[in-house]
């Protein structure tokens, strides 16, 4: 896995290719028993400056979600990335792909962090996580190398997760502070920054309204709409996500419920040069696109080759 910075950078070509020339349809999917799962196919293409396409990008994420699968104390979601050579179309690299989504999304994050937060001087940055999965811990990695000091306060339906994803983040460089919450609410009291990584599908939980947050809360959610309330997106003085199409396309399932059109693409307001508004809280609501697996997971093949890691395959 690259570093932080190099992450933030592949981030960066990920949601700008967006906003230009990639290929990608939002998320084709099926949903097999029982209720609840999915399996998603997440093909990209980025075309690169060569013209003969020897630059370009090819390759798809293949993502699996078994909620159950907790129960059997197995991994709720699994996921494989597969690159191929854009040139003949042959496949060169597969990948596991749950580190590459915990990371790619939480420098998709980071992002976000860096160009949106609010302004804080002459104190820590006050950051909420809700939910203590594996994105927990790369968001407070994320959040510990962009705000250093960060006080981090920590959320789960499941106090004993809350607490030791707070005694983790505690010893991480860059960390100021972490301490577990015993609500929503309390965790994100006065926060600048609140990320949302609860599980899709879990049990009832509060939704975020605008009375909960400060008034110029950088909010980033990557689960959908599990926490964060319709009423946060139309009260946002911005509100990005990262495919326009796929936010629609969700909107239209029956996701994003009164949820309003967004300002604009990550993609578009990094091109356009968006600074944060003046006054009001900045939402930004990234799904994931098959894109960022497939540009970090070239940087990691890349990386792999050139250190003999990994197991060549005959053809």
């Amino acid at each position: 896995m690259p570093p932080i910075e190099e992450r933030l950078r592949l981030a960066e070509r990920t949601m700008t290719g967006l906003a230009r020339d990639a290929q990608l349809p939002p998320k084709i999917g099926v949903h097999p028993r029982p209720e609840s799962t999915f399996a998603h196919a997440m093909p990209a293409f980025l075309p690169g400056a060569d013209p003969t396409g020897i630059a370009d990008l090819l390759g798809m994420k293949w993502v699996i979600g078994f909620p159950a699968n907790k129960l059997a104390r197995l991994p709720a979601i699994s996921a494989l990335v597969v690159i191929n050579d854009p040139v003949t179309g042959f496949p060169v690299g597969i990948l596991d792909g749950a580190p590459i989504t915990a990371q790619r999304t939480a420098a998709v994050s980071g992002l976000a962090i860096d160009r949106w937060r609010p302004p804080v001087t002459g104190r820590p940055f006050e950051a909420a996580i809700v939910g203590a999965g594996v994105q927990a811990g790369s968001h407070a990695s994320i959040l510990a190398y962009l705000a250093p000091g960060v006080a981090l306060r920590i959320h789960d339906r499941h106090p004993d997760r809350a607490e030791a994803m707070a005694a983790t983040s505690r010893s991480m460089h860059g960390v100021g502070s972490a301490r577990a919450c015993g609500s929503t609410k309390d965790a994100i009291d006065g926060a600048d920054i609140v990320v949302t990584a609860a599980t899709f599908g879990g049990s009832p939980r509060p939704e975020i309204v605008p009375d909960w947050l400060a008034d110029d809360a950088l909010v980033v959610a990557i689960d959908y709409d599990t926490v964060v309330a319709a009423s946060v997106a139309s009260d946002a003085a911005l509100f990005l996500v990262d495919d326009r199409a796929q936010f629609l396309a969700n909107r239209e399932a029956g996701h994003f419920t009164g949820y309003p059109d967004p300002s604009a693409t990550i993609g578009e307001a990094i091109l356009a040069e968006t600074q944060r508004p003046d006054r009001g809280r900045v939402l930004v609501s990234h799904l994931g696109v098959g894109l960022a697996d497939v540009i970090f997971g070239d940087a990691i093949l890349r990386r792999a080759a050139a250190t003999g890691r990994g197991l060549e395959l005959p053809v």
